[in-house]
């Protein structure tokens, strides 16, 4: 999903009251650039997408509000040291926060969206695109080692990346710190966007219960059962207190974004219940900033919507208008 190559301070984060945001979008075709730079547009960002390169330092100068611009193998002048060039130069500019992200996907899953699109890959004429998506990831390869964010869309559902350029890139940002709660399961991969992990498949599994099994961790009696486990309140407590000891350091490194997956073998009912619990106690026991809570397999079968356990100062980032699809 995402990954940051650098550290979350001053270039992703950061930003003083009175910045611009000065976003670099790029990446493989194919792999979400458009879809992200329409979700910035909606955040109120002016977009420009694949100007000539000479021109991004007018552009930027001009700009009186967040700005993203987007550029690809197609951009007129396109080279990937003179991207780089320009990167630099733009961060001279005062009172702005430069960032560069990287959309990218699995080889296979690009093969399979330009065959169900019937688009043609900017860099093959005739014949298997396969060639051109290997010519283009080495072209833009010293792109994706300076990348300030990585983001991974091979697993990443059009709601998801939605959800995750609003809460990295929307007004909440303001508020600090936004901490995003998720369970998943693991036979549906890891969050490639989580910073840190927490695996409860030890724990006694609600699913070989029969009356249980169609409930979830949203259940009393799902919850009852997950914490009469007897090595439940020891799990939980390592958990409370590893991140009563990270999160402030976060905060104090600039980072303006974590995530925390809790995983189980179904992300239906241990790891629902843990996120939950972990909603319900960790506002209390520190400060936060907005809490998000994403149960990842269940949002997928429609059973449980994204949330804010701690809502952000800015009402325009409410969850419930941000399941559109991109």
């Amino acid at each position: 999903m995402a990954s940051a190559n650098h550290p979350e301070s001053g270039s992703l984060s950061g930003y003083g009251h009175g910045s611009r945001r000065i976003l670099i979008v790029t990446g493989l075709s194919g792999a979400g650039k458009s879809s992200i730079l329409r979700v910035l547009e909606d955040l109120g960002h002016e977009v420009v997408d694949n100007p000539p390169l000479n021109l991004i330092q007018a552009l930027a100068s001009r700009a009186g509000q967040n700005l993203a611009i987007g550029i690809d193998v197609r951009s007129r002048g396109f080279e990937a040291s003179r991207v780089l060039e320009e990167l630099e130069r733009l961060r001279l500019l005062p009172d702005c926060v430069v960032q560069l992200l990287y959309a990218t996907a699995e080889p296979e899953i690009l093969l399979r969206r330009f065959t169900a699109t019937r688009r043609r890959h900017p860099l093959v004429t005739s014949g298997t695109i396969l060639p051109g998506i290997e010519q283009e990831t080495a072209l833009l390869a010293p792109l994706r080692a300076n990348a300030d964010l990585v983001i991974d869309t091979s697993d990443l559902p059009s709601p998801e990346l939605r959800q995750l350029i609003e809460t990295r890139f929307g007004s909440a940002h303001g508020d600090g710190l936004t901490v995003a709660l998720m369970s998943f399961a693991y036979p549906s991969g890891l969050p490639r966007e989580a910073d840190m992990v927490f695996d409860a498949r030890f724990l006694r599994n609600p699913h070989y219960d029969p009356l249980l099994q169609p409930m979830t961790g949203l259940d009393e009696a799902v919850v009852q059962y997950v914490k009469s486990d007897p090595a439940y309140p020891a799990f939980f407590g390592h958990i409370q207190s590893l991140l009563e000891l990270v999160l402030p350091r976060f905060v104090a490194e600039g980072k303006k974004y974590a995530t925390i997956a809790i995983g189980c073998s179904g992300g239906r009912h241990r790891s629902v219940t843990i996120v939950e619990e972990l909603a319900r106690i960790l506002p209390k026991a520190m400060p936060v900033g907005p809490m998000m809570v994403l149960h990842r397999e269940l949002a997928r079968k429609g059973l449980a919507p994204r949330r804010w356990a701690v809502p952000p100062q800015d009402p325009s980032q409410d969850l419930s208008l941000q399941d559109r699809t991109v």
